[in-house]
């Protein structure tokens, strides 16, 4: 049975940054943009969120353009304020695979339901890594562990529900575990889940790559998959399916405006983000930072989003995390 969580379309807009079938530049600059990043400074939501900040403004695709941070619940705070918000500005949210998990686990009173789709913007590959030294030297003796003494395998990751969450779910009942056994530890992202992980304080981890390329680079970890359909052109980390487990995720990132938009509206928003992602600035700032292009337009993301959000609900079921 397929468990894939990430569109086949994604790794061809992977491999080459830019390609986005958005043509037409935006007609005309968007006025007071305010730009919600549902999540402290730092994080994912608001690098991408300054980013856009960065580029329309420069390239005269918006002017006034505010990030506002709304942390707390996996983004459903922010969330709820963007729906909430009576302001008649064009306003945007930064969103991600995450916040669908956020949604059901905090029963969270607003959904994206409520929300426009606007564009999915970049994704990330997650590899799953363990110590240098560990004795587990590859996938399969990751799964032969887990089988024989469930309990003998900590699982580290973000935050309950978070993508790291879904795709250790997705490769336990992929290689026909039982989910419900999986001994998972929110042990944090960056140097906190270094610091476990080398530390022999979990037995494996996952983020994203360029959270642990140096590491990887430098010998301190062992990758033995990466959550991409096709190899990743300059990282030599075999997928799972080519190891004959049938997973695939990408942690993507999106913008989503706010809802009932009129026709016009959506059109020039759209528009706007779609000029965005072709600039030189904006594909520069994404090499740095590891992002990948996956790049969706309105309606295409729309029809994703329906899709992607239907998976989740279905693993987080499987966890016993929703009912």
């Amino acid at each position: 049975m397929k468990v894939g969580i990430s569109a086949k379309l994604a790794f061809a807009a992977a491999v080459a940054f830019g390609t986005a079938s958005f043509t037409a530049p935006a007609s005309a600059e968007l006025k007071s943009v305010e730009i919600i990043a549902p999540a402290n400074p730092g994080g994912g939501y608001d690098q991408h969120a300054r980013a856009m900040q960065q580029v329309m403004q420069n390239h005269k695709l918006a002017s006034g353009v505010q990030v506002v941070n709304i942390p707390g619940a996996g983004g459903t705070i922010g969330l709820s304020q963007f729906v909430t918000a009576k302001k008649r500005n064009p306003g945007m949210m930064i969103s991600g695979l995450g916040m669908i998990g956020a949604i059901l686990i905090n029963k969270s009173p607003v959904t994206l339901d409520q929300v426009t789709p606007l564009g999915r913007l970049t994704g990330e590959y997650q590899p799953i890594v363990v110590a240098a030294d560990s004795p587990i030297k590859t996938l399969d003796d990751l799964i032969r562990k887990f089988k024989a003494d469930p309990g003998s395998v900590s699982w580290g990751g973000f935050a309950v529900g978070s993508p790291d969450h879904i795709l250790y779910a997705l490769l336990i009942k992929a290689a026909g575990g039982d989910v419900g056994k999986m001994n998972y530890i929110a042990a944090g992202a960056g140097g906190e889940m270094m610091a476990s992980i080398l530390g022999g304080h979990i037995t494996v981890a996952t983020g994203g790559y360029n959270e642990m390329a140096s590491q990887l680079q430098a010998g301190k970890l062992r990758a033995l998959a990466i959550s991409a359909p096709q190899r990743v052109p300059g990282i030599d980390i075999p997928t799972f399916k080519e190891q004959g487990v049938d997973v695939e995720l990408v942690n993507w990132r999106a913008v989503m405006a706010p809802g009932n938009l009129k026709a016009d509206e959506l059109k020039a928003m759209d528009e706007a983000v779609g000029a965005m992602v072709k600039t030189d600035e904006w594909k520069q700032i994404a090499k740095e930072r590891g992002w990948i292009d996956l790049y969706l337009p309105a309606d295409r993301f729309a029809a994703f989003l329906k899709e992607e959000r239907s998976r989740i609900g279905s693993v987080l079921t499987d966890l016993g995390l929703v009912k």
